[in-house]
C-alpha cells in the first residue's frame, strides 16, 4: 500500500459563487434553445412525414369502396384474407415506409441522390394506386403490374435508402414482405 506522505489532496482552485453559476447556465441558454427549437422541428416534420402518406393511404381506402374488385364474404377462397386486413396491413406499410423516407430525409438523402426521391415518391404511389384499382375498378391484372412494380421499387428503394441510413433500409423490408403478400392476393383474385 502506498504511505500517507505519497497521497495528496486536490483543491479547486477555482472559488465559484452561485452568482457565476447563473451567469454560466445563462451563457448555455441559448444553445439549449436552439436544440429544443430544432428537436421541435424534427418532431413537426416526423409528424408530417407520417400524417400526409397515411392520410392518403385512407383516401385510397375509401376510393377502393365496394367495387367488384374483391368477392363477397361467403364466395371468397380461405386463402385471401377480409378486406379489413389488408386495409390494416397497408396503413402499417404506410407507416413504416413514411418513416424510412423521414429518416432518409433527415439525413440529405433525397438530396445527395435523387432517385432515392423518385423510388420514395413511386413506391408510394403504386401503394396508393393498388386499392383502387383492385378493389374500386375490379381490373385485378393491371393491380398485378401495380404490384410488382411496387415490389421492384421497394427493393431499389431499400437499397439505395440502406447506404444513406441502414435502419432505414431495414425498415423497408415489412413493407416488401407486404408488396408479396399484395401480389398473391392479386395473383388468387386474377385466377378466379
Amino acid at each position: 500500500m502506498a504511505s500517507s506522505d505519497n497521497l495528496k489532496q486536490r483543491f479547486r482552485d477555482d472559488h465559484t459563487t452561485p452568482e457565476d453559476v447563473n451567469t454560466s447556465s445563462s451563457i448555455n441558454r441559448p444553445r439549449r434553445e436552439k436544440r429544443m427549437a430544432m428537436a421541435k422541428r424534427g418532431l413537426r416534420s416526423l409528424a408530417i412525414a407520417l400524417a400526409v402518406p397515411l392520410a392518403l393511404t385512407l383516401v385510397s381506402i375509401y376510393l377502393s369502396g365496394s367495387g367488384p374488385g374483391y368477392l363477397p364474404h361467403q364466395h371468397k377462397p380461405v386463402l385471401l384474407p377480409p378486406r379489413w386486413t389488408l386495409h390494416l396491413a397497408s396503413l402499417g406499410s404506410t407507416f413504416f415506409a413514411g418513416l424510412s423516407g423521414w429518416l432518409v430525409w433527415a439525413e440529405g438523402g433525397f438530396h445527395s441522390n435523387p432517385t432515392a426521391l423518385f423510388l420514395y415518391v413511386a413506391q408510394m404511389g403504386l401503394g396508393f394506386a393498388w386499392e383502387p384499382l383492385v378493389f374500386g375498378l375490379g381490373a385485378t391484372r393491371v393491380g398485378l403490374v401495380a404490384c410488382v412494380g411496387l415490389f421492384g421499387s421497394l427493393v431499389a428503394c431499400s437499397r439505395i435508402f440502406k447506404e444513406v441510413n441502414p435502419i432505414a433500409g431495414d425498415m423497408l423490408k415489412p413493407c416488401l414482405g407486404w408488396a408479396a403478400s399484395l401480389a398473391f392476393v392479386n395473383l388468387k383474385l386474377v385466377n378466379m
